[in-house]
């Protein structure tokens, strides 16, 4: 068996650095995004400034470390396969564009609350983040994973089954763009603002980003990789 040569091992260090970068925000946006979710079912009526804004805050932390992972992740797929780094690019784009939109509507949410001297819900209150959380949120995200899941299929960055799974919650986020018909109370699966809409897709999206990550720091340390399985 030949000795690496010297101009290999950089880019074998870079690739397993991408993905160790990649990895670890991967897992931090997972964390932030599960202590995150749970807030919103905490008080049945309108919930207390503290609540909205420490959900918001873990919100912003968890949105940068996405931020973090998308663009981590572009470099990871073109480190293993140049060819598909366009494919990474959309991917990173659309998930850039995720985070700046969700970004907006805690801002809203926030400011909403800071200015008001009672507590309100800003689910309902705020009526600018409706389809911002909803279809648009859903929109983006759908387009994020789709071109997630084409970039590893066809560059063999992970394991099929991240791909795979990828194009599923892309088909689920799709399937509630349509909810900016349904209406404005969180209570209604379907609404624009419903707890199917947004918090269960954010439920979900948290979980599946955990497994991701696991399965991202998991390959940083094989000497060979080999994603096929």
């Amino acid at each position: 068996m030949s000795a690496r040569s010297p101009l290999e091992r950089p880019a074998e260090m870079d690739e397993k650095l991408a993905r160790k970068f990649t990895g670890f925000a991967c897992l931090g946006a997972a964390v932030a995004f599960i202590v995150e979710v749970p807030l919103y079912f905490v008080y049945a009526g309108d919930p207390p400034d503290w609540n909205v804004l420490s959900r918001l805050l873990i919100g912003i932390l968890a949105l940068g470390l996405l931020l973090l992972f998308v663009a981590g992740f572009r470099e990871m797929i073109k480190s293993v396969s140049p060819g598909t780094e366009w494919v990474g690019g959309i991917a990173s784009a659309a998930g850039l564009a995720y985070v700046v939109i969700t970004l907006v509507s805690s801002g809203l949410e926030a400011g909403a609350v800071i200015a008001t001297d009672h507590p309100i819900d800003p689910t309902i209150t705020v009526s600018g983040t409706y389809i911002l959380y909803g279809s648009i949120g859903r929109m983006l995200l759908g387009i994020f994973l789709v071109a997630l899941g084409y970039a590893i299929g066809h560059s063999r960055a992970l394991p099929r089954w991240t791909g795979r799974s990828a194009y599923v919650l892309a088909a689920i986020n799709f399937a509630f763009i349509p909810s900016l018909f349904f209406g404005n109370k969180p209570a209604f699966f379907y609404a624009a603002n419903g707890w199917g809409t947004t918090a269960s897709i954010g439920a979900v999206l948290s979980y599946w980003l955990l497994a991701v990550s696991i399965s991202i720091l998991r390959s940083s340390r094989r000497p060979a990789l080999d994603m096929a399985a």
